[in-house]
């Protein structure tokens, strides 16, 4: 049975979240009922994350086993085919490497949170930014995000909701740049908390505001409490832009 691998990217706001959720509408539910479309097979794909409802992916990964070998080029454009009109678009179709698994072989998930700073909403953008109309200071955020790389604990930006085994989690990088009107954020780590992304750039756009300072960023969390955490930014902002794999990626075809 061939296992192939996806490069998916999609606009999150029509869905509600990734994983598949009886009678409401999912990314992955869409996917796989392109999939029974195309080729008759049901299938339950698996992701490298599942992203919450409202968040973006221009690099997401998935897998799907499909009874029959079908040439990878057929499988991408049969399923964009069977997706339109959502927006949902397989951007690559590979044969995956044996033993490779889209979620449990990742090494790196990368982020991108993207806050338009500017006193005008976004026309165009709606949906795909948090608008911010107060100035940010970019810099200062990037100076306190340094404090949360490394390994921590990082309870204080866990949702409570979380079913992770451990708040333990080490963050490989934390940036945070203006382009124009717009502040960028981006984080990479192995794997992440429930809302732990969304939950540290609501705490730096209060550093980036002026409200809290980047001690204060370091006492949020060293307490370990989530109540220590600042605002929770919204899912307007986020995408996944990217993962990365242990073993050396399959070729295209």
């Amino acid at each position: 049975m061939p296992r192939y691998r996806l490069v998916v990217e999609y606009d999150g706001r029509p869905f509600r979240g990734f994983q598949a959720q009886a009678d409401l509408p999912s990314v992955q539910g869409a996917i796989e009922e392109a999939v029974k479309a195309f080729c008759g097979d049901s299938i339950r794909l698996q992701a490298a994350g599942r992203t919450d409802t409202g968040v973006h992916a221009t690099g997401q990964v998935v897998h799907l086993d499909l009874t029959k070998a079908w040439p990878p080029q057929v499988v991408r454009d049969a399923l964009n085919a069977h997706l339109v009109p959502s927006p949902i678009s397989i951007l690559s179709s590979e044969i995956a490497l044996e033993g490779w698994h889209a979620r449990f072989s990742a090494r790196e998930r990368r982020y991108l949170y993207r806050i338009l700073n500017r006193k005008s909403p976004p026309a165009l953008d709606q949906g795909r930014v948090w608008h911010v109309k107060k100035p940010l200071d970019a810099e200062a955020m990037h100076e306190a995000a340094q404090i949360l790389v490394g390994h921590h604990d990082f309870t204080t930006f866990r949702d409570m909701h979380c079913q992770a085994r451990s708040p333990v989690k080490t963050l490989d990088l934390a940036q945070v740049w203006r382009e124009g009107e717009m502040v960028l954020l981006a984080f990479a780590s192995r794997s992440f908390l429930h809302r732990q992304v969304r939950s540290m750039t609501g705490t730096l756009a209060e550093v980036g505001v002026g409200r809290w300072t980047a001690a204060d960023v370091a006492s949020a969390l060293e307490a370990r409490d989530r109540q220590a955490c600042g605002p929770v930014a919204p899912a307007d902002g986020l995408y996944l832009t990217g993962v990365s794999y242990e073993t050396p990626e399959p070729s295209a075809d």
